[in-house]
């Protein structure tokens, strides 16, 4: 396959300490007296292939362990969120939004408004070589154990979110292990990042049922990350439908993590039938091995959608991005004017 597509991409659902480039990571953990699985950048990715495929949300969660150990100063953060933005530039996407956890860089010191900060000077310095492509910051609340385990924690980033927002960061996200205790009690988190009118999204339906969706729609997001087996519920989906939630459907990551039991299964092409806003995207993009084109190619040959299908699924992800509208508008017309041709 590897097919090369032309369109301009846009990637919503994207992990910054899952998406960097391995001898990046590797050099800076040898700076850092950290030693990476392997060893080698041969070593460490031979690793990742062999651990990709976890056959669990929460094996595969596992796996952030040794970059999270890496990054734990500016510099690190500043680097490998460069490198990012200058690969999706590199690979035609037009615009995409970067997810990371501020709390999860804070242990050797760092606060998470300074995490925040060296994801943002990297993005800065990015955009300045790569002046065509739209980028987006998402501070990530996470779920490591029950609401209470980092509830603090996950306070403050709704707090360093509101404080950046507009200044790179477009909103936030739930993410981390599902199914420790029911998504509704995340629900006060939700509240307070509402009544800041920080954009929200949400890690559900993914290795939950559809029952988590329902809860993360109930909070008031906009968008799920995820949420294929909301197929399951026939109501939740013209719920869904009907208010114009978007998902961020990561077709690998949910074959990786057997939340889905292949590609030809994969339920995107029904979702998208019925007139759900579905959107593409890696997921993270090392840990998994894994391109945009790759996606797409697997969306085309194994679930029977069409080029003009993922021109469609662009459009929708551009329309659903919390980026700022003067940068969407170009993007969308650029998409629009392919769909009119195909």
């Amino acid at each position: 396959m590897n097919h090369s597509y032309s369109f301009p991409k846009v990637e919503l659902h994207l992990h910054l300490d899952g998406s960097y480039r391995v001898e990046t990571m590797c050099r800076l953990a040898k700076e850092r007296g950290i030693t990476m699985p392997g060893t080698t950048p041969e070593g460490y990715r031979e690793w990742l292939r062999e651990h990709s495929d976890a056959r669990s949300v929460n094996r595969f969660l596992e796996m952030f362990e040794q970059p999270s150990s890496v990054l734990q100063d500016p510099q690190s953060l500043e680097t490998i969120t460069f490198e990012l933005i200058e690969d999706l530039a590199l690979d035609g996407h037009a615009a995409a939004e970067i997810r990371f956890a501020p709390q999860l860089h804070t242990a050797k010191g760092m606060s998470q408004a300074q995490a925040v900060e060296a994801v943002l000077a990297g993005r800065t310095k990015a955009l300045e070589k790569y002046p065509d492509i739209a980028i987006g910051i998402l501070t990530c609340m996470m779920c490591v154990g029950t609401e209470k385990a980092n509830w603090d924690a996950n306070m403050e980033t709704v707090e360093v979110c509101h404080r950046y927002l507009g200044k790179g960061v477009v909103g936030i996200d739930l993410a981390g292990a599902e199914g420790i205790v029911p998504l509704k009690n995340f629900a006060p988190l939700f509240a307070k990042a509402k009544e800041y009118h920080l954009p929200m999204t949400c890690h559900a339906g993914d290795s939950q049922g559809p029952e988590t969706v329902r809860d993360a729609l109930d909070f008031g997001v906009t968008r799920i990350g995820h949420g294929h087996h909301i197929i399951y519920d026939p109501d939740l989906c013209q719920r869904a439908i009907a208010s114009g939630f978007t998902l961020e459907l990561c077709p690998t990551s949910n074959v990786q993590c057997m939340s889905v039991p292949s590609y030809r299964e994969h339920p995107l092409k029904a979702l998208y039938r019925m007139g759900m806003l579905t959107t593409i995207s890696t997921d993270n993009k090392t840990m998994s091995h894994v391109t945009l084109d790759d996606e797409y190619d697997h969306c085309i040959h194994d679930m029977g959608l069409s080029e003009k299908d993922m021109i469609q699924m662009n459009l929708n992800a551009i329309n659903a991005s919390f980026l700022p509208e003067e940068e969407k508008e170009p993007v969308r017309r650029r998409l629009t004017e392919l769909l009119k041709q195909c």
